[in-house]
């Protein structure tokens, strides 16, 4: 019998499993469900949890989606397609692969691209012992959540010397229903030695309907693999998100994460990253946007367990009107992780004096070679710049919108695509304006 969940968020879990699961999974799912109903809610005492509230979440009452997917035709991506972007595309409607949605077109020997339900039904023992192996004993609750309610999702997996020829669009597209729903998309993506791939990540819906996302990835980079990751959370403005993201890097692997912030009511994403290998390198970049009505909340989580690994951690944010924002950043150097390079920097403009950020950059050393730095900043705009544009003739506002598009630059300049970089700046230049 399944132990009873909190309330609430039994009906997470609600949607029936119309596709034969192997018995691992079956108990995988069973595990995860009564580590949830053995631990608390997040709740403020929580150092992870001390400046996000989940009332306004737990309120909404969502259901797991049980609906089969919307009819929906290609043209109707149209209004959410970045015009000019040359990529694979899988799509995801409602958290569940939609492959008459999808043009994965010819891929490489040795690259399978697919859904998790799909692989799950054909080739479920490749998958045995990969699900949660990135995130490991972590006792995350909406990742468990997520393990618990696994419907679907994407699998990447590259052989050893991979690359895509094109970056690969992961669309999570989420369409209206008539009530508040949840959907909980799984993904794994794995890298074996030398393979090479661009995974541009995208969270976007038709129309502003509430709902719920509740996703999990996790990456496993073998030896000198190479991933590029660009994240744009661009959710209705009714939207909760969460998002855990779990990250193993072996010997000489590099990982370069660019993640945008500008949708949803309420959205939470964790970053942890582990190095198991020397060498190794990650990079993440951010920027947030937050205006009235939202909070944007970012939990890093870097461990140097093993010599000669760096990670730069960059994250700026713009918060206008009442927006709030939150930034908690961890980087630990544990005792045999010497001659380690961590770098970790927050920088916020705060646009109004109603608009809040909560600012938390850490670093734990037990290593007494290394190299680390972190800080953070919190200002407006500089009288000084505002007068300079306005003497040329600039007005007010679009002289702020400058200024503002020149402190996020740094941020967007950092992904990969053209047509991306464009999208993203006209995106923040519409909510400056």
């Amino acid at each position: 019998m399944n132990a009873p969940l909190h309330s609430g968020l039994e009906h997470w879990l609600s949607a029936p499993d119309d596709s034969p699961a192997p018995d691992w999974l079956l108990e995988h799912r069973r595990a995860a469900r009564a580590r949830l109903s053995a631990q608390p809610l997040p709740h403020s005492k929580q150092e992870a949890w001390r400046y996000t509230n989940l009332k306004g979440l737990l309120e909404q009452d969502f259901t797991a989606i049980e609906e089969p997917l919307s009819a929906l035709q290609p043209e109707d991506l149209d209004t959410v397609l970045i015009p000019g972007f040359d990529a694979h595309r899988v799509v995801l409607v409602n958290g569940r692969f939609a492959p008459e949605l999808s043009t994965l077109g010819e891929l490489p020997a040795g690259a399978r691209i697919g859904g998790l339900r799909d692989w799950l039904d054909h080739d479920p023992e490749s998958l045995r012992g990969r699900l949660d192996a990135a995130r490991g004993e972590s006792g995350a609750f909406f990742a468990l959540l997520n393990t618990a309610g696994l419907d679907d999702g994407l699998v990447v997996w590259l052989a050893r010397g991979v690359m895509l020829d094109r970056p690969l669009e992961l669309i999570h597209l989420s369409v209206g229903l008539d009530e508040p729903r949840v959907a909980q998309p799984r993904h794994l993506v794995h890298l074996e030695a030398g393979a090479q791939a661009t995974l541009v990540e995208r969270y976007v819906s038709l129309g502003e309907s509430l709902y719920c996302t509740n996703a999990v990835m996790e990456v496993v980079l073998e030896r000198d693999a190479v991933l590029k990751h660009e994240r744009l959370q661009m959710e209705s403005r009714n939207a909760f998100h969460l998002t855990g993201f779990y990250l193993v890097q072996d010997e000489n692997s590099r990982y370069a994460g660019v993640n945008i912030g500008l949708g949803a009511r309420w959205a939470r994403t964790d970053l942890n990253t582990r190095f198991r290998g020397k060498q190794a390198e990650c990079v993440l970049q951010g920027l947030y946007l937050a205006g009235d009505g939202q909070l944007l909340d970012y939990h890093l989580d870097v461990e140097h367990t093993v010599p000669n690994c760096r990670s730069e951690e960059n994250f700026k944010g713009l918060l206008t009107g009442q927006g709030r924002a939150v930034f908690d950043g961890r980087v630990l150097v544990s005792k045999d992780a010497q001659k380690s390079d961590a770098a970790m920097s927050n920088r916020n403009l705060m646009l109004s004096e109603q608009a809040e950020i909560d600012t938390k950059p850490q670093l734990e050393i037990y290593a007494d070679d290394v190299k680390c730095s972190h800080g953070t900043t919190v200002g407006q705009i500089e009288p000084e710049m505002l007068f300079y544009l306005r003497s040329r003739g600039i007005d007010a506002v679009q002289a702020r919108r400058m200024l503002c598009l020149g402190f996020a630059g740094e941020i967007i300049d950092r992904l990969s695509d053209e047509a991306v970089r464009e999208h993203v700046a006209e995106a923040v230049g519409q909510r400056l304006a």
